[in-house]
């Protein structure tokens, strides 16, 4: 049929064109490259062949004014006695061919928003433009030469060149932000009559041209004085102008780069402490409102924002939000104090709807606030600050982004928790709250950053059962994966669970809970990867991250073999052996030094947690109604193991039996044998009430709804378990308060001794040993 294309177009269209495309496009842009680097080496070579000469020469010979024979009939002298007035060039398109004498003394640079601009553009603050640097000039007619053959692209090749404007459009438009726009915008946006009122006021008083040139030094480099940051201040306030914010973001970039070692050729020069305060502050406030007036950022209830990325204004304006943002990040990276920090992220959340189309810019950007975010010795506020600027990115961004933003937050998560101690412990706590809450912006993005993640925890593991080495299980062993494996039970126990996610029915219906059942089988294999008392703590950390699952989910995790299988240790039913240790603090504790190994101390710690968990653990279903037949075989298991540790030898006399204490056996500890019997006592007293309650229901086992519905009206501090548990909370808090007031106390002590104790050091001990060194020591 007419019209109708061939089956082998059709199938080189299907296979081959992307690729053939993508080839052309590359050949296009070193063909490009080579022809502009070949016309810069011929015109190089042809300038240095007339400087060697002395000799100037203009582009094009045509007729000159008297004003400009005069002006190229002076000697050196003559120019410099006359000034620096340039004589007014009836066409304009000629200034910038005509190249001028280049003496050695007085020289002045016109061209230096290019350089801090990364090379856009070049205008002078005048009504014409002159280039008087032979580069300037050169990259223009190299920028000119390119622009040409991208418009014959669009003739020879239109399918390639309509290619170029789906997938690169900046290609064809990159030269497309010249600085000189910038202020044609801002005289556009001004009624005629204001700008006729303007112009006038300038010629009559020339104060910002006159303010600006009033300091300059012999490097060309323009001292900022308090005067012109309040007159740049005010017209941003007060009339948005994009000429001041141009003068502003440039200002702004020599302050960020004022300690920098690269040599950059910067416009201003800044010596004042005063004056670079009130640059930062007026930079971080003004910038971002001059820009909202010019190009306004549209947010939709969904969250969703809307940029003009298309208009002219946008992609005039594009090098100077480029040159702040690099500014900004490079400040980031060299603050440390706290308040400015604060400031400085702040001032970066109305930037982050104009930076989205900049993928390197935020790239840098994620890199540097997640930086700030996950080092632990940096205040709570500056860190919950870079978390709002995270999250307002992620909130604000496609999924491409969100994808990079959520594997940097982990990495940085992972990279922060890498020391542990009481004095890092709640920074890190915060880090895994606030990065939890990340995973809840898009749970589809969350589910697939996560389950790659959590694969890669489960082939560390595989690997270490499968492939047993000496230092095998050093890969599992370790806080990194210990708080890995929080940080995921934290997600799904934020994200799964109904009661914190109302628009949930039940923990199933989220994305993210297919992640659920994977992560429960890692961490129980995890915790039972090396069954030694030597690595008890590091099973009871990752029992609570199980608890916190399963009371988020209401998911039933068996984590009471786990538990009971500590109780029959020779931790627990041998003699302790007594000990002036220090009481272990299990939560910041994997393994437990040999020096507390057997002891009176460290049996009584382990009687604590195992209590605590046990009755954390029946606490999650102490409204259950299948209670009684749940808590049974572990009740029969404490009570055997009472039995056997209170054990006593019973032998015969002349009157009968005889019990007499046997040395051997038992472990001797009434404290930890009574803390046992209480909790056997309230786990039985706890399934007595659910017997009691239900015997007046009216369904079956099998009737799912009136099974999930028992008692759910009932809190859980109303029943005899329940309020059990609550009280070991409370304990367990106001233990934890004692032991932060003795931490607070040591680092008081500490800092008085700080002088004499920075000459100490541990040989051959480093990383979480020093504490057990310590307490070996003592």
């Amino acid at each position: 049929m007419p019209g109708q294309s061939k089956k082998s177009t059709k199938k080189f269209e299907k296979n081959h064109l992307k690729d053939t495309l993508g080839k052309r496009k590359e050949v296009a842009k070193i063909k490009q490259r080579h022809q502009v680097k070949a016309k810069k080496k011929a015109r190089s070579a042809k300038d240095d062949a007339l400087a060697s000469d002395g000799k100037v020469h203009v582009a094009e010979e045509q007729p000159q004014s008297k004003d400009e024979k005069k002006f190229n009939g002076m000697t050196e002298d003559q120019f410099f006695q006359e000034g620096f007035q340039l004589p007014e060039l009836k066409n304009p398109k000629r200034a910038a061919n005509l190249k001028l004498p280049s003496p050695s003394i007085g020289k002045r640079k016109r061209n230096s928003d290019a350089r801090d601009l990364e090379g856009s553009g070049s205008s002078s603050e005048g009504d014409h433009q002159v280039f008087t640097d032979q580069e300037a000039a050169s990259d223009e007619e190299g920028i000119g030469t390119h622009q040409e053959d991208l418009d014959a692209l669009a003739t020879k090749d239109p399918d390639f060149y309509k290619y170029l404007q789906e997938n690169d459009a900046e290609l064809l438009d990159f030269a497309g932000g010249d600085l000189a726009e910038v202020d044609q915008l801002s005289e556009d946006d001004t009624p005629k009559k204001k700008q006729k009122k303007s112009k006038r006021l300038r010629r009559e008083s020339p104060e910002e041209e006159v303010q600006e040139e009033v300091v300059e030094e012999s490097t060309g480099q323009t001292e900022v004085t308090t005067a012109m940051v309040s007159q740049w201040k005010t017209a941003m306030a007060e009339q948005h102008s994009l000429r001041a914010m141009r003068r502003v973001v440039l200002a702004f970039r020599t302050a960020a780069y004022v300690n920098a070692d690269d040599d950059k050729e910067l416009r201003y020069s800044i010596s004042s402490p005063e004056v670079y305060h009130q640059l930062l502050v007026s930079a971080l406030d003004l910038v971002p409102a001059v820009l909202n007036h010019h190009v306004p950022v549209k947010e939709s209830t969904t969250g969703k924002v809307r940029v003009a990325v298309d208009s002219k204004k946008y992609r005039t304006l594009t090098p100077l939000l480029k040159s702040h943002s690099s500014a900004v990040i490079h400040l980031l990276e060299n603050l440390s104090d706290a308040p400015t920090l604060n400031k400085t992220l702040n001032a970066l959340v109305p930037l982050l709807p104009y930076l989205l189309p900049f993928k390197k810019i935020l790239k840098s950007l994620v890199t540097t606030v997640v930086g700030i975010w996950s080092d632990t010795s940096t205040a709570d506020t500056t860190r919950i600050t870079a978390f709002l600027v995270i999250r307002r990115l992620a909130v604000v961004s496609d999924t491409s982004i969100r994808t990079a933003l959520l594997k940097t937050a982990y990495q940085g998560l992972v990279k922060g928790s890498r020391v542990t101690n009481p004095h890092t412990l709640p920074a890190i706590n915060l880090m895994k709250n606030s990065a939890a809450e990340l995973w809840g912006v898009d749970p589809d993005v969350g589910y697939t950053t996560g389950f790659v993640y959590i694969r890669q925890l489960a082939v560390h593991l595989r690997s270490s059962i499968t492939q047993p080495t000496k230092d095998s299980y050093k890969q599992i062993y370790n806080w990194q994966y210990v708080h890995s494996l929080d940080f995921w039970s934290r997600v799904i126990s934020s994200h799964c669970s109904p009661t914190s996610s109302p628009s949930l029915k039940a923990s199933s219906d989220s994305p993210l809970h297919p992640l659920l059942y994977p992560l429960v089988q890692i961490t129980l294999g995890a915790l039972r990867l090396i069954p030694t008392p030597t690595y008890y703590p590091l099973r009871f950390q990752l029992t609570r991250s199980l608890l916190r699952t399963s009371r988020a989910t209401t998911t039933y995790i068996p984590l009471a073999p786990s538990l009971l299988e500590v109780f029959q240790s020779a931790e627990m039913t041998k003699p302790p052996k007594p000990s002036t240790l220090k009481s272990l603090d299990f939560t910041t504790a994997l393994r437990v030094p040999k020096a507390y190994l057997g002891t009176r101390v460290y049996q009584d710690g382990l009687g604590e947690q195992l209590v605590e968990l046990m009755a954390e653990f029946f606490g999650i279903w102490a409204k259950h109604i299948a209670f009684p037949e749940l808590m049974l075989p572990p009740v029969v298991h404490l009570k055997r193991w009472l039995k056997s540790v209170s054990s006593a030898n019973k032998t015969k006399t002349p009157n009968g039996l005889k019990t007499t204490p046997d040395k051997g056996k038992g472990n001797k500890n009434s404290r930890l044998a009574s803390s046992v019997t209480l909790l056997i006592q309230k786990l039985e007293s706890n399934a007595r009430w659910i017997e009691e309650k239900r015997r007046h229901v009216e369904f079956g086992p099998s009737n799912r709804e009136g099974v999930e519905g028992f008692l759910r009206d009932t809190s859980v501090e109303d029943t005899p378990l329940g309020a059990f548990v609550e009280g070991l909370r409370r304990k367990s808090e106001e233990r934890e308060k004692i032991l932060e007031q003795a931490r607070e106390t040591e680092r008081r002590d500490r800092a008085k001794d700080r002088d004499e104790e920075d000459g100490i050091k541990i040989d051959g001990v480093e990383g979480d040993e020093v504490e057990d060194y310590v307490d070996e020591q003592d």
